[in-house]
């Protein structure tokens, strides 16, 4: 059971958002239930204290005994209560909802800068969607959907026994209605909203790449006569969201009407049911006041949900993006303890009967696998194009998170065959393996990787700011600040995809060398079609087709009869 709720797209997201953090949000939400009830409650003692005052002074003597002091010292301990409940709770709720959000955006930026993004990096304005709007979207289930919902429940319950002690039948009653009446119109306006929700999203999304493309590449669509045409695709774009803007504005006004009709049926309710109670003698005029006020404040924290219920649909995609990249088993959540997040003792990498599919693809990609590298063994991963090696690195990263099965890994450090690095100095691209690595540890890391000369050889030295793409350094010399980047994560485990891929045959054989004595005890797992990387493997893994074919160790014939067909240096 626990393996199925957490092979669930959902996990990774509510884990993420509910885990380092829970006690705030434990305590917020008891503060937004206090906030209500003390509300509700200040309305309905404050009718009830004035009608009994007024009642009461209709006759001398029950004007000299009425107790005037604790219901006016309840009152003020309503309001002051209410006040500094409401301040709490917003103090508490809002810290730990932006502490969370910041925390994983640091995550997902720190895991797209060292590890490849392949699908999000050909689109920038992708990841830029993902690292502000998709995770601002899941605010919305803690401040918008959680504490409204959690706090207008605790107010039915309020009413359910505060009329329940006068009338347990009116009580039970009103209680299921009022629950029933105020979370069905945001239920059904997050149904109805949902469409029209995910697909302002990605106009949204949509209309910020095509104006990125726009104003990056506006040159070549000049010179390609192209930019008319990328205008009115801009164009369309905007169209679109204008569509979906309108729609939503429709459904929330209807919902606002809807919650207007309820509140009124619920209070035409209570003063029904205040008025037979008061003709049958079971309360009197100050009870009923206090019922029909109680009743009236009431739907109100229910209104609060209208906002989370249509933008349920925009949450709901914002947690199927960030589902996968959220589910990397190595990336550790401030707070969270290490070990609860890697494999600390045997396997270096444990893959057992996984089975991937890409989005939106019905068909297999991977699977079924089962893989194990153990402590300091290297494996080396071989296959046709297309045969799946990829997708199992990807996969391993977190990239792709598979229907079936688990992965389990020691911290890892990453080296594909695509360097990316940010527009940004030297030192601020290598500190993106360690933040706190001293200039002379960057020295030593450069040196290792070959670049130190080069380095000092510029003006800034580690100041020097890299343009758009390492703009300024040559594709040899981005491989190598790759690699010293790789040099500064002293993990145990290492994920390689055709690191030397496109470098020229010295560069390549130099990376190779600096991997094969930094990589001394680290285990390896290396997708490669290439010989001069797969013979620094201690294991062969043929794959096809998504599966593995073959598994051959170094010494065998088969081991050099699977080196032999791959590419030559």
């Amino acid at each position: 059971m626990f393996r199925a709720l957490t092979a669930a797209w959902w996990y990774p997201v509510v884990h993420a958002l509910f885990g380092p953090f829970a006690r705030r949000m434990v305590l917020g939400l008891s503060l937004a239930v206090i906030t209500v009830a003390a509300g509700v409650g200040l309305l309905g003692l404050s009718g009830w204290f004035i009608s009994a005052t007024a009642i009461a002074g209709l006759q001398l003597v029950t004007a000299l005994t009425f107790d005037v002091f604790m219901p006016s010292a309840g009152i003020r301990l309503l309001a002051l209560g209410r006040t500094a409940s409401r301040y709490g709770e917003r103090l508490v709720t809002h810290d730990a909802t932006l502490a969370t959000l910041a925390a994983l955006r640091e995550r997902l930026f720190l895991g797209w800068g060292l590890r490849p993004s392949s699908d999000l990096l050909r689109c920038p304005a992708q990841v830029l969607q993902r690292l502000t709007a998709d995770l601002d979207a899941l605010e919305s289930v803690f401040l918008r959907l959680l504490v409204p919902a959690v706090a207008a429940l605790g107010v039915a319950l309020l009413c359910t026994v505060v009329f329940g002690i006068v009338a347990p039948g009116f009580g039970v009653v009103f209680g299921i209605w009022l629950a029933l009446a105020g979370l069905s119109v945001p239920i059904v306006l997050a149904i109805r909203a949902r469409r029209a929700m995910v697909r302002r999203s990605l106009a949204t999304e949509r209309l910020r790449a095509q104006a990125v493309d726009l104003v990056s590449g506006q040159t070549d669509l000049l010179m390609a006569g192209k930019i008319h045409r990328q205008g009115l695709l801009l164009a369309r774009a905007d169209l679109r969201l204008a569509r979906a803007d309108k729609r939503l504005n429709r459904l929330d006004a209807g919902a606002g009407a809807t919650q207007a009709v309820a509140a009124s049926l619920t209070l035409a309710l209570a003063l029904v049911g205040a008025g037979w109670l008061v003709d049958r003698g079971v309360v009197g005029v100050p009870g009923a006041a206090l019922i029909v006020l109680m009743a009236l404040g009431a739907m109100e924290p229910f209104a609060a949900l209208r906002r989370g219920g249509l933008e349920a649909g925009r949450t709901w995609l914002a947690s199927r993006r960030l589902s996968a990249p959220l589910s990397a088993t190595t990336a550790v959540m401030p707070g969270e303890d290490v070990a609860d997040s890697v494999v600390m003792a045997g396997d270096a990498v444990d893959v057992s009967d996984i089975v991937v599919r890409y989005p939106g693809v019905t068909s297999i990609a991977l699977g079924p696998v089962s893989l194990r590298v153990a402590p300091a063994e290297r494996v080396a991963i071989v296959g046709a194009s297309g045969s799946g090696k990829s997708t199992l690195i990807a996969a391993i990263l977190g990239e792709l998170a598979p229907m079936t099965g688990t992965i389990q890994t020691q911290p890892f450090a990453w080296l594909g065959q695509r360097t990316d690095l940010f527009q940004d100095t030297v030192r601020d691209n290598l500190r993106l393996a360690d933040p706190e690595a001293s200039d002379d540890q960057l020295w030593r890391a450069l040196e290792s990787a070959g670049l130190a000369t080069d380095i000092r050889a510029l003006a800034a030295g580690l100041d020097t700011r890299l343009g758009e793409s390492a703009t300024g350094l040559s594709g040899g010399q981005a491989r190598r600040l790759a690699l010293a980047r790789l040099l500064l994560r002293p993990q145990p485990v290492w994920l390689l995809d055709e690191p030397t891929e496109g470098l020229d045959a010295s560069t390549a054989a130099y990376v190779l060398q600096q991997l094969d004595r930094a990589g001394a005890g680290r285990a390896w797992l290396l997708a490669t079609h290439l010989q001069r990387e797969a013979r620094l493997a201690d294991r062969v893994l043929v794959m096809q087709d998504g599966r593995i074919d073959g598994c051959w160790v170094r010494g065998s014939r088969e081991f050099d009869a699977a080196i032999a067909i791959l590419r030559p240096d």
